[in-house]
This record gives structure tokens, C-alpha cells and sequence, in this order.
């Protein structure tokens, strides 16, 4: 299709790879092709690696026209060097790890890395429940709190790529402490674990599931989570004052039980602005929003480094 480009994003997870095709056109995006395989992170990072590189060559086999590789990891990386710096539901030694440069080197097209947070947020906001937003807030719902900022229609990556970690804001003073080594974070505070012990199922899944059954333990420990995550929200809008926040990952299925409760708190506690321009609004793209947004960052990242010949992130 003419003044048309296409562009594969990878999105590395604990339990999957998946990877899907984005068409760019003029002034909107489709995705036109996607799938999975499993991660089988248990036999290391270079065998990880090998697995992201074939699927890369097997997308390409299918659409020999893609022009750029975008790779959602997650955790923290080094956006020049395209390396991994911190993957903890990964196994294995990622630290310094060469991502980028590898499957760039196999599939012969420019790779980028991007949060795999940060790629949920791009996507919804370039094909999703942020379509339209010039500012906007995403956050993203499971085993942690991730979280993406928006600002004038553009992901804010900040100075080495982790702009956005919303869930790593203090919102109780010498709360549980947090992975990353604070105490009292939004993520310590309502990460999986937590919904399910609020709501005393034996999963966060199974907590969406009972609370949309009516029971009445679940429903109220949604009520707690979505206070929590109120709060956390609240302070954002007071900085951003953003169009629209997002709220996704698997605990966003159960809806208004959770974004009702947001809404409540954020009411409660927001005094500074309009919240009649804001609104609170679950994601649309599920799970295949992590490699959508990896497609696009690719895209993006070539797009504006083409004019003035800049290098973009990872290998080239």
C-alpha cells in the first residue's frame, strides 16, 4: 500500500514472546499479523535471545517489507547500548546483556528496546483507550505497578529510558518494602500479590473472578486496591493534569469494581483542577499491547532519526 511501512514488535515476557506487525499509514496504525511462543526463560539469557532472534526471522519470512524491530523487555535497560540492565522475572544474569544488538545483527534491520510498560502505554495511545490524548497516564496492572507518562502526544522516557515508573511513587511513609529497594511504593502496595490477599483468593486472576461474582470479601478488597491506586493516581493528575488515564494489565478486567473506587479517590483528594476534562478509562489492546507499542517505538525511533541522521535507541 503506498505511503504505507511496516514494523515488528517483539515483547518479551516471563511466561511468552510475542510479536505482532503494525502497518503505519499516514496519520494511523493497524496491527496486520501477530503470535506467541514460549519464553522458556529457565534456560538462560543467550538461549532467550537465540528464541527472540527466530522469531524476528520468521516474521520477516512472512512480511519481507518490515523496516525496524522494536523489543519490549521487563525491567531496566541501557537505551544506547540496546543492553538489558535489570530483568527480574527473567532467570538468569541480564546485567549488561546485549538485546537489541543481537537480533538486529540476525534479521539484518535496525533494533531498538523499549520498557515494556512504556510499550503498553504507546500503543493504547496510538491505537487504544488513549487515542486522542495529548497528556496522558497509563498504568499497567500484575506481578508489578508499571506505569507510562505522556506528554504533548509523545512517551516521556526520561534520561535513560525510566520516565513513567508510576508505580514506584511513595504512597505510605515506611510502608512494605518494594523490589526496588524503597518502602511504601503504589507497585508494593498493589501488585498481585496484594489484590489477592485484600480480596483472599489465591491469585489476582481469580480475585477479578470472585469479585465479579458478587463475593462480597473480593469486592471489597478491590474497593481497598482501587483506594490505593486512587491515591497514587491523584497525585499524578495534580502534576499532569492529564486528558486521560489508562488503567490496564489483567486486574483491569474487572472493571468499574476497580476503576469506581479510583474515580472515588481521586475525587476525594484532587482540588486543583477540572476533573471534568479527565477521564478514567480501562485499556483496550490486552494482552498484545506490549509488543503493538514495541512496533511502534521501532517505528518512531527511525522515523525521527532519519532526517538528521541520528543513531535512535540500541543497535543499528
Amino acid at each position: 500500500m503506498a505511503g504505507s511501512s511496516r514494523h515488528l514488535g517483539l515483547d518479551l515476557g516471563a511466561t511468552n514472546i510475542k510479536w505482532t506487525v503494525v502497518e503505519r499509514h499516514a496519520d494511523s496504525w493497524e496491527t496486520v499479523d501477530r503470535g506467541q511462543m514460549p519464553t522458556r526463560s529457565a534456560e538462560g539469557p543467550d538461549a532467550v535471545i537465540g528464541r527472540l532472534a527466530r522469531v524476528a526471522i520468521e516474521a520477516r519470512a512472512r512480511w519481507p517489507d518490515l523496516e525496524t524491530v522494536g523489543i519490549g523487555v521487563p525491567g531496566l535497560y541501557d537505551a544506547d547500548a540496546g543492553t538489558a540492565r535489570f530483568l527480574p522475572n527473567l532467570a538468569g544474569e541480564w546485567s549488561g546483556r546485549p538485546v537489541a544488538g543481537p537480533v538486529s545483527e540476525r534479521i539484518g534491520l535496525p533494533a531498538v528496546l523499549i520498557n515494556d510498560a512504556r510499550a503498553f502505554g504507546l500503543a493504547e495511545l496510538r491505537l487504544g483507550a488513549g487515542r486522542g490524548a495529548s497528556t496522558m497516564v497509563g498504568l499497567t496492572l500484575g506481578s508489578g505497578v508499571g506505569g507510562v507518562v505522556v506528554v504533548d502526544g509523545g512517551v516521556h522516557f526520561g534520561h535513560d529510558g525510566t520516565g513513567g515508573e508510576v508505580g514506584h511513587q511513595t504512597i505510605q511513609a515506611d510502608g512494605p518494602p518494594c523490589t526496588c529497594g524503597n518502602r511504601g511504593c503504589l507497585e508494593a502496595l498493589t501488585k498481585a500479590d496484594r489484590i489477592a490477599a485484600a480480596c483472599g483468593t489465591p491469585s489476582a486472576a481469580k480475585a477479578v473472578d470472585a469479585a465479579r461474582a458478587g463475593d462480597a470479601r473480593a469486592v471489597a478488597g478491590m474497593r481497598e486496591i482501587g483506594h490505593l491506586l486512587g491515591i497514587g493516581i491523584a497525585n499524578l493528575i495534580v502534576v499532569l493534569t492529564p486528558d486521560r488515564v489508562v488503567v490496564g494489565g489483567g486486574v483491569a478486567a474487572a472493571g468499574e469494581l476497580l476503576l469506581e473506587p479510583i474515580r472515588d479517590e481521586v475525587r476525594r483528594r484532587v482540588k486543583v483542577t477540572d476533573l471534568e476534562q479527565v477521564s478514567i478509562v480501562a485499556a483496550e489492546l490486552g494482552t498484545w499491547a506490549g509488543s503493538i507499542g514495541a512496533a511502534v517505538h521501532g517505528a518512531e525511533r527511525a522515523a525521527a532519526a532519519r532526517p538528521v541522521g541520528v543513531a535512535g535507541e540500541g543497535a543499528r
